[in-house]
This record gives C-alpha cells, sequence and structure tokens, in this order.
C-alpha cells in the first residue's frame, strides 16, 4: 500500500512539474485579427521592412514587406530599383493590376519631376502597395526585394489594406 502510495505521489509530482513547465515555457502569440474598418495612413519603414497601418494615432496592424530591388536611398529616377521616400497619398485602387491588387502612390512630387526635368532624366513613376504578382499561385510570397520600387506584401495582406485604403489615405514612406 504504501509503494502505490509513493507512486501515486510521484506521478502527481511530475503531473505537477509538466504543467508548470508549460505554464513557464514561452506560448506563442496570439493571432492578430484581420483588419477591419478603415485606415487613414500607412507608415513605411524601409530599413526595417515593415509597414504599419493606422487610425488616428492607433497602430492597428504592422506587415513585413518586400522593397525595390536596390532599397537603399530615395527614388531617383525610372529604372533605378529604389522605393521613394518622403509623404505620400494613396492615389488610386487597381482591382486589375498586373500584381494581386495595388494602391498607387503619388509618386513623383512636382519636385521630384522638378529635379528630374532639370538633370535630364525621367523621375519614374507607377510606385504601388500591391500583392504578389498574377503569374504566381495565389498562395506564394516572393521572399526578398524584388520590385521596381514598389512596396510588396502577401496577396492575404494585400486584401486586408486595399479594403480599408481609400484615395486619400496618406503614406509616410522613410529611410
Amino acid at each position: 500500500m504504501k509503494a502505490l502510495a509513493r507512486i501515486f505521489s510521484a506521478l502527481l509530482l511530475l503531473m505537477a512539474l509538466g504543467l508548470a513547465a508549460l505554464w513557464i515555457l514561452p506560448q506563442p502569440a496570439p493571432p492578430v485579427p484581420p483588419l477591419t474598418g478603415t485606415i487613414d495612413r500607412i507608415v513605411i519603414e524601409k530599413a526595417a521592412r515593415r509597414m504599419v497601418v493606422y487610425r488616428g494615432a492607433e497602430a492597428l496592424k504592422t506587415y513585413r514587406i518586400a522593397l525595390g530591388s536596390a532599397p537603399h536611398g530615395p527614388k531617383q529616377r525610372q529604372g533605378d530599383g529604389r522605393t521613394p521616400e518622403g509623404s505620400f497619398t494613396i492615389d488610386r485602387k487597381n482591382a486589375d493590376s498586373a500584381f494581386h491588387l495595388s494602391l498607387g502612390i503619388s509618386y513623383p512630387s512636382k519636385a521630384d519631376r522638378a529635379r528630374a526635368k532639370a538633370g535630364g532624366y525621367d523621375a519614374g513613376g507607377d510606385i504601388m502597395i500591391h500583392g504578389q504578382p498574377n503569374s504566381l499561385p495565389q498562395d506564394a510570397l516572393v521572399p526578398y526585394d524584388w520590385t521596381a520600387g514598389c512596396i510588396a506584401v502577401s496577396n492575404p495582406e494585400i486584401e486586408e489594406i486595399f479594403a480599408a485604403a481609400e484615395v486619400g489615405t496618406q503614406v509616410e514612406i522613410t529611410p
């Protein structure tokens, strides 16, 4: 009888230690709920490869991004592979893009066009926040900086952002 009590006590101790270990071990973060409602500001941090969407002062959701193939420094001219830096707005929405949905960014500014004209080159344009190329499977994700200067997210992410952003949404792109 004493042996059975010792075994039972040992089992209880092991169970308690097991439960304690589960409680102490880091738990995975709960999944981030999908973005709902509208947003009024998008902040893109190029160096961190991060995009944060806001409603007022509240950061609603953060996304990992891919940038242009030469991401360091501001966009200067057509074909340089750089993503612009500065303050812009969403100036158009395209559901029939060559990429899975796209939100147009108001680059180039008047100052960008004037600089390019004075330098005798094209400032470039057609900078977008978009999903993955339509030629890829729906769940594919290009894992590196690959765009011509745009900001790319996954297809499910652009669906959320596309639904929440309106023409006129503020966009800030930092180095």
